[in-house]
């Protein structure tokens, strides 16, 4: 009985202290709690967000020292940290509605730097105060530049998409209307009402207009008469803002990425304000338009599923026209997702838009820098190059951004600047018409050409023998069979007839054909610049029968010759392969233009051009009749004799062939005595050279002699 009487005294003694100790912490908690009250209410910020607020409409400001005393606080603040939403509402709607006249509006708007997302009730609260008419233009068109600046950080875009055509009415303003359009082409969505585009009859063909109705006559394309040009320079200008600079340093501070869709830049140096940091070359993350609350609320109506939170392509098909694309378009290109959304959906709005933010950025980082081009050290640069050609190979197509760009770069660039990405940009532009593929590509790569190293030559063959293979994949897969009609790709306006494809992919080949010659000379016939060369007419002499192509073009002398005469035996069984499938080609043709009536007609000079360079071959490798009458290489009798050299006909066959003569002494140390002529062939042709095998078997039949094993050759 004592032991439990104990043992109750010692329980109610615990409980006792645990009460005491609750009291004590709630004690303190509201200790703490008063303190920090304390504290925020004589937290200077506060007290001048409060004045902001509170204050009556009407109030003077010559001589009111308060009002400069709680600017200056959140000038301070903005500047520093940046300010909360709950202080860019304050501001905003204490700036738009002119409770203290017009003169402090704009200090208080260059002041509004936020620091993370920006609520989208205060912006439409403003976007309301502009209809009011007591502001002044000017202040206007300061506020409109601070919402394309912040647009990617205001937290939700529906309620303002609800407001489109209120804000649409602020286009027939002269001095709004570039910057109404760019915000009208950041909201413009399938949904918005296109018939106030009809509105644009009258305003003309500015290109801040034109980019606008690009993107309606992709939703309505009934409503837009008006003829759209393919390719359009930059409709939204550049518009230096008040904000970029302090904002970059904010988030910076904070430890946040810039999240404008004008891309914030700096001006690292203040002697050359051309020169910008790669701001614009850093992939945004893949984040959703709409924050979770008006997702949750839209929900029931429209159901959008942001890309962010699809993570397998059976998700992607199963949501696939329910996608609420990202709020910045950039994201797009760092998400195999989102490329599979645009191969498989085409969204031509996304397309639109993806392609203003690549131009914007090539524009501004690659053609705008004061170097001419961004610096030769930056890894930004790089990563945003291989990162887009990534996505272009995914897609198996480039962007007309990026073709706009390099007409434009190729002007500028020195050739090695990055010149793995630019010559792979280069490869993927779509078919030039012929009209144009001079003054856009071949002028200015033949003046780089001509001026850069063997390295350079090489890498721009192998790029434009990547440039005809996408060409000739192109015309096969797009090429209609019930006519000779084929659009070039199904993101491009361009349509091309097979004759002006034909005249393009000719005006390639030729001048592919001028460059190899004149460079193969200048570099002394390198077996490198060569052998890239060869690769080019691997691929020109399947034109027809591997792509359909109805173009059969020969080499020119200055790459069959140096070729034929290469120092390796690489090179002359290349060629040997490739007229063989010449005469495949041919053949085929040739057959076809008999029987069907739509085949192509073969001019008799390709056949001409054919035969001399089969009859030369089979003179030199195998008749050893090398410099007789009717050959390409002529040099006279008596120089030839002065040469010294015995039996100089036969310096190029098969035996004394500088690239040949090692397998020649080869064979006849292996061999005791003589053997037949057949029985050295087919040692050359077990060593893998297998072009000059189906030349031989394709272009000369020849006979054994029996007496002396000689070959009696005959060509086919």
């Amino acid at each position: 009985m004592a032991a439990t009487q104990n043992l109750s005294d010692s329980d109610q003694s615990s409980v006792n202290d645990q009460s005491a100790s609750n009291r004590s912490g709630n004690r303190s908690l509201r200790v703490a709690e008063k303190e920090r009250r304390k504290n925020e209410a004589e937290d200077p910020f506060v007290l001048a967000l409060k004045y902001f607020s509170d204050v009556e409409a009407g109030t003077p400001v010559l001589g009111n020292d308060e009002l400069e005393k709680n600017l200056v606080q959140v000038e301070k603040v903005a500047y520093s940290q940046g300010l909360p939403p709950e202080a860019v509402s304050i501001m905003l709607e204490f700036a738009m509605s002119l409770r203290m006249g017009t003169s402090p509006c704009v200090r208080v708007l260059k002041c509004l730097i936020p620091a993370s997302v920006v609520p989208q009730e205060a912006v439409v609260r403003a976007v309301v105060w502009l209809s009011v008419g007591k502001m002044p233009i000017s202040t206007q068109v300061l506020f409109i530049k601070w919402v394309l600046t912040v647009f990617d950080m205001i937290d939700a875009k529906d309620q303002l998409r609800a407001i489109y055509g209120f804000i649409f009415n602020f286009v027939t303003d002269e001095n709004l209307c570039p910057f109404i359009c760019h915000l009208l082409y950041l909201l413009t969505q399938k949904e918005s009402d296109g018939t106030d585009c009809l509105l644009f009859s009258s305003q003309g063909r500015q290109p801040f207009l034109l980019h606008l109705l690009s993107l309606y006559k992709v939703f309505c394309p009934e409503l837009v008469t008006l003829s759209i040009p393919s390719r359009m320079k930059s409709g939204f200008r550049n518009h230096i803002s008040p904000w970029q600079s302090a904002l970059i340093a904010v988030q910076k501070r904070n430890g946040l990425q810039g999240a404008s869709s004008m891309s914030l830049v700096t001006n690292k140096d203040k002697t050359n304000p051309r020169k910008r940091k790669h701001c614009h070359l850093e992939f945004p993350a893949l984040i959703p338009a709409l924050n979770k609350e008006a997702q949750s609320e839209q929900s029931s109506s429209r159901r959008m599923v942001p890309l962010v939170e699809l993570h397998s392509f059976a998700q992607l098909l199963e949501n696939m026209h329910r996608i609420e694309l990202p709020a910045q378009m950039g994201s797009l290109l760092g998400s195999s997702l989102a490329l599979q959304y645009l191969d498989c959906v085409q969204d031509e709005s996304a397309l639109l838009r993806l392609n203003f933010w690549l131009g914007y950025a090539f524009h501004e980082e690659f053609l705008f820098c004061g170097d001419g081009g961004p610096s030769q050290t930056s890894e930004e640069a790089l990563q945003f190059l291989n990162k887009l050609l990534s996505a272009q190979h995914f897609l198996q197509e480039g962007f007309s951004s990026s073709e706009v760009f390099l007409y434009k770069f190729l002007n500028v660039w020195d050739g090695s600047l990055l010149r793995p990405q630019i010559l792979g940009l280069l490869s993927n532009i779509p078919v030039v018409p012929s009209s144009q593929i001079r003054r856009l590509l071949f002028e200015p790569l033949m003046q780089l050409f001509f001026t850069s190293s063997l390295f350079f030559k090489c890498g721009l063959m192998e790029c434009l023998n990547n440039m005809l293979l996408k060409w000739l994949t192109w015309h096969s897969i797009y090429a209609l069979e019930d006519d000779l009609d084929i659009s070039l790709n199904s993101h491009t306006s361009i349509n091309m007839t097979l004759s002006g494809f034909k005249d393009s992919v000719m005006e390639l080949i030729h001048f592919v054909g001028r460059l190899a010659s004149v460079g193969l000379q200048l570099e002394g016939c390198h077996c490198l610049l060569l052998s890239f060369v060869l690769d080019f007419y691997e691929t020109v002499c399947d034109t027809f029968l591997k792509y359909g192509l109805p173009l059969i073009v020969m080499p020119p002398a200055g790459v069959f010759y140096p070729a034929l005469f290469a120092t390796d035996p690489v090179s002359v069984d290349r060629l040997a392969y490739i007229m063989h499938r010449y005469k495949v080609n041919l053949t085929s043709a040739k057959s076809q233009e008999k029987v069907t009536e739509q085949a192509f007609h073969i001019s008799r000079q390709t056949f001409r051009e054919f035969n001399h360079y089969v009859v030369v071959m089979v003179n030199c490798l195998w008749n050893s009749r090398m410099f007789h009458p009717g050959m390409g290489v002529q040099l006279g009798e008596e120089l030839l004799l002065k040469s010294n050299v015995p039996q100089y006909g036969s310096s190029f066959d098969l035996v004394h062939h500088p690239a040949f003569m090692s397998y020649a002494v080869n064979f006849h140390q292996k061999v005791s005595h003589s053997k037949p002529w057949t029985w050295y062939l087919e040692y050359l042709f077990t060593q893998g050279y297998d072009g000059l095998k189906h030349f031989v078997q394709s272009n000369i039949s020849w006979q054994l002699k029996a007496d002396d094993g000689q070959v009696d050759a005959q060509q086919r």
